[in-house]
């Protein structure tokens, strides 16, 4: 695909905000398999699902024969970036933020291919590596002087926090742009890379650093930005009832990370379709239109849950997500396993110990699903209790756990979608 092409269909999928140069930048990739960055700085030991948009560009640059860099900020994490935040970040210290690059140098690890035999092999690029030992009259003299006062806070970033009395911004997260200006100039110098890329809140830092690179190499740097995901309804992206949706199988479950998606408002799926997923633009539309035809149907709602959840955690999960859907929406528990039932924990089912032997009536007072044994009597003469997805009548039922799921679970339902997990106690 030519670089005027693939810009093209970066455009339709409206992964570009903007560009410092479109035909400079289409002549730069056009001439040889270019190299291209993106920085992530560690905030947590988890990238979240608004990363993917950035993360997810970097891959498709390399599919077209470019060789990518990933820098963790392992300097830039301890400073803090201001860019549109309203408030003055929490400073972490050193060894938190070295233990979450780690993390997160396992985590983008399935997302680009770093053994490409063709020279597109990716690499991870850490910013410590080069600034730890930096000395401050050198940045002073070498960046700093580059930089005027003036322009830095007519930038978008700065300004707003300038602007708020109560606020302010401290010297620490004003001196981030030029420590990302530095990270630019320092890549180009080392690995030849004239492409930064990166979400649209980052155009100010990503241009100071394409001015820098002109002052001290005289080349010609390019910015690229991706947008900042925000939902049809205006509402952050990224964000659940529980909280934010995680990369890490063990912050976010792989079934509820995919019932996010599934759960995508309709006036959603076709931009997260075009932005998340590989899938070639003929199959988009060919889902669109099946969406107008059959919205009931929820196909290109289930497909853009399958992508991502492929991408992310792998086919296994997806087939172990569908399967618990599956087995929670049509009551049919029997092709659940016990790895199913743990991530049902971890998303917070309600669940309860039980010991062996004790009485139905009692576990489920204990459970808090009933407020006495008499109410229990009441559910259970009103078919209103299943146990493993069996329907319940005996009054004097007991739990000896050798019919339990895997001798340790029972899942009770009670009416048609409150469900509770009884555990052995042992």
């Amino acid at each position: 695909m030519s670089a005027q092409a693939f810009v093209e269909e970066l455009r339709w999928r409206g992964l570009l905000v903007q560009i410092s140069d479109e035909a400079g930048l289409i002549e730069h990739l056009d001439a040889a398999n270019r190299v291209l960055y993106c920085g992530f700085d560690p905030t947590a030991d988890s990238l979240h699902v608004g990363s993917l948009v950035p993360l997810l560009a970097l891959r498709r640059f390399q599919l077209q024969g470019h060789r990518p860099l990933l820098l963790l900020g392992g300097a830039t994490g301890l400073i803090g970036d201001p860019s549109f935040r309203d408030d003055e970040r929490s400073l972490n210290e050193s060894a938190t933020v070295s233990s979450w690059v780690e993390k997160l140098q396992t985590q983008v690890g399935r997302f680009l291919d770093f053994t490409a035999a063709d020279g597109s092999a990716a690499t991870i690029v850490n910013n410590l590596d080069w600034t730890s030992d930096l000395n401050v009259i050198d940045f002073l003299r070498d960046i700093g002087k580059h930089f005027s006062v003036n322009g830095m806070i007519q930038r978008d970033s700065v300004k707003a926090r300038l602007e708020r009395a109560e606020q302010g911004i401290s010297y620490t997260e004003f001196s981030y742009m030029l420590l990302q200006a530095m990270d630019f100039l320092r890549l180009a110098q080392s690995e030849d890379c004239l492409l930064q890329i990166g979400g649209s809140d980052q155009w100010g830092n990503i241009v100071s650093g394409i001015d820098l690179i002109r002052r001290h190499t005289g080349k010609s740097a390019f910015a690229l930005t991706t947008p900042l995901v925000t939902r049809a309804d205006g509402t952050k992206f990224g964000k659940s009832a529980s909280g934010a949706v995680w990369l890490d199988a063990n912050k976010t479950s792989p079934y509820t990370f995919y019932q996010f998606w599934l759960n995508s408002a309709d006036a959603d799926v076709s931009k997260f379709l075009r932005l998340f997923t590989f899938l070639p633009k003929t199959d988009i539309t060919h889902l669109e239109s099946l969406m107008q035809e059959h919205p009931e149907r929820r196909g290109a709602h289930r497909k853009l849950a399958q992508e991502v959840t492929a991408l992310v955690h792998g086919p296994d999960a997806v087939v172990a997500a569908e399967r618990i859907s599956e087995a929670l929406f049509a009551g049919d528990i029997t092709q659940l396993r016990e790895g199913d039932l743990l991530q049902l924990q971890q998303d917070g089912l309600s669940s309860s110990q039980c010991a062996v032997g004790t009485g139905l009536l009692t576990a489920l007072v204990d459970a808090a699903l009933c407020k006495s044994t008499g109410e229990a009597r009441k559910l259970i003469q009103a078919n209103g209790i299943k146990v493993n997805g069996a329907q319940v009548d005996d009054m004097a039922r007991v739990l000896p756990f050798d019919d339990a799921l895997f001798q340790r679970y029972y899942l009770i339902r009670k009416g048609k979608k409150n469900y509770h997990l009884i555990v052995r106690g042992d």
